[in-house]
This record gives C-alpha cells, sequence and structure tokens, in this order.
C-alpha cells in the first residue's frame, strides 16, 4: 500500500519542482537586475575640494574591455607602450558585477557597484539606462564652474543626464565605424580647449570580444590596434605640459569572449597615467574606485559623496603638505558615508568600522539562522537516503554523479563555459544550452542505471519508479548548491549585492533542477513503454 503512492508522489514533486524552478529562477535574475543601492535615495554629501588644480584639463580615454595582456603587448599597441615610458601606469583591480554600466558608475563615482548604484546588468535597451543617483566628477566638474564633455556610446546620456554636460556625442554603435565617429567629435573639443573635463569611449575592442571570436580571435588584437591608433590622434590634440590623459578600460573579457562574472581576467584592467601633475613610473596596483577621487584631485574638485577610492598621491606632483591635506579631506568624505552606511542598512553605528566590515556585521546576522536552515535542508534527504541504503540505491546514486560528472564535462569541457556570468551570452543560449546539456546527461545516466539494474526486464511499474526516483535523487543533489547560495546571499538580492560565484552556482542548479524535472517524467514514460515492450519480445 505504502509502495501504491510513491509513484504519484515522486511526479508531483517533479511537477511542484519544475514549477518551482522557472519561477525561482526568474525570480533570482529580476531582483540582480533591479537592484538598488542602500543609498538610492540618501546619497551622501560630496566632501570638500582636493586643492589647487593641477591641470588644466584632464582627458579619459576609456577603451571599452581592453585586457591587460592585450595593452601590454607592445605590437598591438605601441602607442600605451611609449606612454607608459613617460607618464605613471599601474594593474588596475576591479570587482564582480564586471559588466559596463556598473563599472562605468565606478570609475565616475569611485564607488563599488554595491553603493554606487548603477544597474548591476547592463540595460536590456537605451529606455532602460539608469540616471546616476550618486554623486559623480560630473557632478563636482558642474559645481566648479568646469565644462564637459562626453563622446561615446548612448548610455552615457543617459546616466550623466543630470550631470549638465556642455557637450556631447553619442552613438548606438559599438564597431570601428561607430569609433571612428567618436573621435571625429571629440577632436574640435580637444582642439578648442573649452572644456576641462572630457570622456572618450572607444567601443570596438568589446565588440571584437562578443562578435568576432573573442580575445583568442585574431580580430581581437586589431580592434586593440585601431584603439591605440585613435588615442595617438586625441594626443595630437593635447599639451601634456598642461594637460593629462588618463587610459583604462572597464573591464576584461575571457578568452572566448564574454564578461559580467567573477573571472579574475575580466577583473583587471591597465591604468595609464600621463601629463601636467604626473610623476612618471610603474606602480603598485590600484582599485578601480582610486580613478574618481584621483581625477578629483587633479581638477581641484570636492571629493565625490560616495567615493571609496583614494587618491593616487604617489602619482601625482603634490607637496607632503597637500597629500598630508587630501588624505584629511578624502577621510572626512568617507566618514560621513559611512555613518550614512550604517544608517542605511540598519547598522549601529561606528566610527572605527571599515564599509565592508559594517556590510560584515548585516551578513552575519542573517547568516546566522540562514545557515540552520540550510544544513537541515541538506541533512534531512541524506538521512533518507541512507536508511533505503541497498544495491538499487547504489546503483541510483552513482547514476546521480555520473549525470553530475558528464554535466560538468559537456558544460565546462565541450561547451568551453566558466561558472559565472560572463559566460551567458543571452538568456535563451543559456537556457537552451542548459536544456541540451542535462537532456544528454541525463539520458545517459538514466541508460546506465536502467541497464544495471536490469530494470527493462521487469515489472513496468518498478522500472517507472527507478526512474522517478533517479530524477528526485538527483535533484536532491543539485538542490546542495543552492542551499549554499541561500546560506551565502539569501534568496534573492536584497540590500547588497552576492558572492556571484555562489550565486551563479546556485542559479545553475535551479536551471538544471527545471530540466532535471520535465526530462525524468519523460524518461519515466519512455521507461514504462520500454519495459511493456521488453516484456512482449
Amino acid at each position: 500500500m505504502k509502495n501504491k503512492f510513491l509513484i504519484p508522489l515522486y511526479i508531483l514533486i517533479l511537477l511542484l519542482v519544475a514549477a518551482g524552478c522557472y519561477l525561482y529562477a526568474t525570480a533570482m535574475m529580476d531582483s540582480l537586475t533591479f537592484y538598488r543601492s542602500p543609498l538610492a535615495d540618501t546619497p551622501p554629501s560630496p566632501g570638500a575640494s582636493l586643492g589647487q588644480p593641477l591641470a588644466d584639463r584632464v582627458v579619459i580615454v576609456l577603451v571599452d574591455a581592453l585586457r591587460e595582456d592585450t595593452s601590454l603587448d607592445a605590437q598591438v599597441m605601441p602607442t600605451l607602450q611609449t606612454l607608459r615610458t613617460q607618464g605613471a601606469w599601474a594593474t588596475m583591480h576591479s570587482i564582480p558585477p564586471t559588466y559596463s554600466a556598473p563599472s562605468w558608475t565606478t570609475l565616475l563615482t569611485g564607488a563599488w557597484p554595491d553603493i554606487n548604484d548603477g544597474q548591476s546588468i547592463n540595460p536590456p535597451d537605451n529606455d532602460s539606462v539608469r540616471i546616476f543617483t550618486q554623486d559623480s566628477i560630473f557632478d563636482g566638474a558642474q559645481r566648479a564652474g568646469l565644462n564637459t564633455a562626453v563622446s561615446g556610446y548612448t548610455w552615457f546620456e543617459g546616466m550623466l543626464a543630470k550631470d549638465g554636460l556642455d557637450a556631447g556625442f553619442f552613438t548606438e554603435g559599438e564597431d570601428d565605424a561607430a569609433d571612428q565617429d567618436v573621435i571625429a567629435a571629440a577632436l574640435p573639443w580637444l582642439q578648442s580647449g573649452d572644456y576641462q573635463l572630457v570622456l572618450v569611449h572607444i567601443d570596438q575592442v568589446d565588440w571584437a570580444g562578443h562578435h568576432e571570436g573573442g580575445p583568442i580571435d585574431p580580430s581581437w588584437n586589431l580592434a586593440a590596434s585601431r584603439a591605440d591608433a585613435m588615442i595617438t590622434e586625441l594626443i595630437a590634440q593635447l599639451d601634456l605640459s598642461k594637460d593629462t590623459l588618463i587610459i583604462l578600460a572597464d573591464h576584461g573579457q575571457i578568452d572566448r569572449g564574454g564578461h559580467g562574472g567573477q573571472d579574475p581576467i575580466t577583473m583587471l584592467e591597465p591604468f595609464i597615467m600621463v601629463g601636467a601633475g604626473v610623476v612618471p613610473g610603474h606602480y603598485d596596483d590600484i582599485r578601480m574606485v582610486d580613478v574618481a577621487a584621483t581625477i578629483a584631485a587633479l581638477l581641484g574638485l570636492d571629493s565625490p559623496g560616495s567615493n571609496q577610492g583614494r587618491v593616487l598621491d604617489e602619482m601625482l606632483t603634490l607637496t607632503p603638505q597637500q597629500s598630508a591635506d587630501i588624505k584629511e579631506i578624502v577621510g572626512a568624505q568617507q566618514a560621513n558615508l559611512l555613518t550614512a552606511y550604517q544608517a542605511s542598512i540598519s547598522v549601529p553605528a561606528n566610527p572605527y568600522q571599515t564599509l565592508e566590515e559594517a556590510r560584515q556585521v548585516r551578513l552575519d546576522r542573517e547568516r546566522t539562522p540562514r545557515a540552520f536552515v540550510a544544513l537541515l535542508l541538506a541533512l534531512i534527504p541524506a538521512v533518507i537516503l541512507y536508511a533505503r541504503r541497498g544495491t538499487r540505491a547504489a546503483w541510483i546514486l552513482g547514476g546521480v554523479l555520473f549525470y553530475l560528472l558528464l554535466f560538468n564535462i559537456i558544460y565546462s569541457v565541450i561547451a568551453g563555459k566558466t561558472y559565472s556570468l560572463s559566460s551567458v551570452t543571452s538568456a535563451n543560449d543559456l537556457i537552451f544550452g542548459t536544456a541540451k546539456y542535462v537532456a544528454v546527461s541525463l539520458l545517459i545516466a538514466w541508460l546506465v542505471v536502467m541497464l544495471g539494474l536490469r530494470a527493462f526486464t521487469g515489472q513496468p511499474v518498478t522500472a517507472v519508479r527507478i526512474s522517478l526516483i533517479l530524477a528526485v535523487t538527483t535533484l536532491y543533489l543539485l538542490s546542495l548548491p543552492l542551499l549554499w547560495s541561500y546560506y551565502r546571499n539569501g534568496l534573492l538580492v536584497s540590500w547588497t549585492l552576492p558572492e556571484f560565484e555562489s550565486m551563479f552556482l546556485g542559479f545553475l542548479s535551479v536551471l538544471q533542477g527545471l530540466f532535471v524535472s520535465a526530462i525524468g517524467l519523460l524518461l519515466a514514460g519512455v521507461s514504462a513503454l520500454v519495459t511493456r515492450f521488453a516484456r512482449k519480445a
């Protein structure tokens, strides 16, 4: 009698899991896509002025997706190599999400993505671009009465809409032709000398990464070489005894093309600064959040209100007193930021904490009960499996482990994907790719188990039960990465950005769970048919 209800129970479990996985996967991605900083509605006020300007103007050249290793190749980018001998340069580090939108916001506000309120996932269309809510260097330039200009991709127009740009050229193109238009628009601004803060965005390296084979394809280096030549054109319009030129990138790309996740190569970028106010040399690594404060110091602007970085004073021609004054001003600004952040995340005020320590206080407070729930949910099925141990259970567990091995070989070795958002080229690619990998892996694992247990020679009901148990047991093991993600990040993204590695593994498990449930039901039906035909034969 007890076994009579097992098959309907397993079928109900698979149906519920399939529906739940679909709804939960959608909710997970929506919560990341629409994440807002705790400071979104209460941006901290800017700090004081960082002193007298060191340069007449600052020109920022942002080469989208330029990897550090590519920038160091003298055969590909000879202009950058020459600039390194004339100026200050270092390796720059960013953090995920390594998409353009959050990285641009970090560069211009000095705040990490968790704080800066930039979009965590790039805008799906040009009408969805989020305007800056946190103080930026363009805000500071406007307050100081400086003229500003931006030439680049169209998202900048929406992001900087409140900053009162004095000139702008924006394109929806991302290839070489679009970059030529970007440079053509910027050259007259540089020739006139009327603009003190200019941003030029070169996009074709990113285009080559996404659409022309990635960094391992020759098209990547060709795009980087063209970008290098464009930088030469811009330099010709500058007087580096008065002007400062900064060349950097927003993120890297994985070898096969793509970015967004926590892959180390996507979090290393070049940083080169040359011209007025700069002490040449090769310096220790810097952080992406250090850029905004350094530009503010070069132009004598206010310290941006949400700035988490430092002025790279070792690279600047500052007196010891100027350096001390700047550290004091930035320290006061960041103390104000800390107070605002602690209040926004409901952590008691503590002037001796860092922002990361304040964040960790709340994370620890939330993770303790989640750890208990996750551990309980992981142990209960394990106890049941142990109680039902035997030859059949061993075969089924072996089949599940075989499925996991096959899936990950297909996913990472054959398809060449990484366990991060960097491998997600589109929602459809992720969904249908995962469906194919699950179908192939589960089918092979199912055949091994069914043949090993000689299930096709027995009763159809037994074959169906084994197929369903295989699917349900697979779901249990797939739940373990999800439970880990739940412990680390919560059910959904809320007041802080997640650990991207654990969240992605959990998300990938949810997608697998959807297709394991659906295909498991299909295989149960197939097993019944095969068994009937085998018995008749």
